[in-house]
């Protein structure tokens, strides 16, 4: 029952990465965009599913705080100011969202707010999982770390380097779904911010050599783990070959591939702790009374309606979004 619990989480994240991760995107490619008609255009494509998107962030919460409460507990101690101004990011995306449609003189302002809110959102998240890789200071279960123990150079690289990844995700997003200058735009964006991800890769990789963080001992007892740089690497080529063939269809698939092969080189990286090397899947896994009780409900009929419900609403909305046209 634990083990099931686990996926679900794990499927979550995913999940969310990929789908609010591209909606995070645009919101920071927003800013780069040529004009009012780009800019409505780029909404245009993430109108039918952003908050949707971002439904499965509430999910990874909902079902770490009632499948692993110690977990949640411990994080939320250590990442409360991160985890509050990436949520209200992500509640100014909203508003910028609903109200520019309706404002004149104001709109700048909400165009300003959607972007902010998204480069909030982002960069915490991605210092997050630094602040995780790097190893937080636990005792006796409380963190004692300090308000900004989380923040260091190098989660600070990391938010930066999602920040890439995100805007990456998001510009092969565009490709996909836009034609004309949107489209034209978002692929020669694509180019700079692969190599900007490139570039974060190798300094992160150095620096985790040079700092001796004790997940890199985790590639030598595992020598498995290579196995998903490997594919990673091969998506990065498959995406270098579909732009210079201007495709529109595989760039955002290379780059979901890519992200899945880090995601999974993470989580097989941290196995079988959920908080690195502080606290394990069981010492950190609810009562199972408590996890039967859940998935008899959520686990077995919530969770897989989700799923069918954004497979259903991605399909519905598929092939190039409409002209922009009023959609909020």
């Amino acid at each position: 029952m634990v083990m099931y619990w686990v996926a679900l989480l794990a499927i979550s994240i995913l999940i969310y990465l990929l789908l609010d991760g591209f909606d995070l995107g645009i919101g920071m490619l927003f800013g780069a965009a040529g004009g009012e008609s780009q800019r409505d255009a780029m909404l245009s494509t993430v109108a039918p599913v952003w908050d949707g998107n971002e439904t499965w962030l509430i999910v990874t919460g909902v079902i770490m705080w009632g499948s692993f409460p110690v977990v949640y507990a411990m994080v939320m101690s250590a990442f409360y100011i991160p985890v509050v101004v990436m949520l209200l990011g992500l509640i100014l995306r909203g508003v910028a969202f609903e109200f520019r449609g309706k404002a004149l003189s104001s709109r700048w302002v909400w165009d300003v707010s959607f972007v902010v809110g998204s480069f909030a959102a982002s960069f915490m998240q991605g210092a997050m999982v630094g602040a995780l890789v790097e190893g937080l200071q636990f005792s006796n279960g409380d963190y004692t770390g300090g308000t900004l123990g989380w923040l260091t150079a190098f989660s600070a690289l990391c938010g930066i380097g999602l920040c890439f990844g995100y805007s990456l995700l998001g510009a092969c997003w565009l490709v996909r779904k836009c034609d004309g200058p949107v489209r034209d735009a978002a692929r020669r964006q694509i180019p700079p911010l692969a190599i900007g991800v490139l570039v974060f890769l190798v300094i992160v990789f150095a620096y985790a050599l040079v700092e001796h963080l004790p997940i890199l001992q985790r590639w030598t007892d595992r020598p498995y783990l290579f196995v998903f740089p490997v594919i990673g690497a091969g998506a990065a080529a498959m995406l270098a070959k579909s732009i210079l063939r201007h495709d529109d269809y595989w760039p955002f698939h290379m780059v979901a591939l890519i992200f899945v092969a880090a995601f999974a080189t993470l989580a097989l990286s941290f196995w079988p702790y959920m908080i690195p090397f502080v606290v394990t899947i069981d010492e950190a896994a609810a009562p199972h009374a408590s996890l039967a009780f859940m998935f008899w409900g959520a686990g077995l009929f919530v969770f897989p309606l989700m799923l069918l419900y954004v497979a259903i609403g991605y399909r519905v909305f598929r092939g190039k979004a409409a002209p922009a046209a009023d959609h909020y």
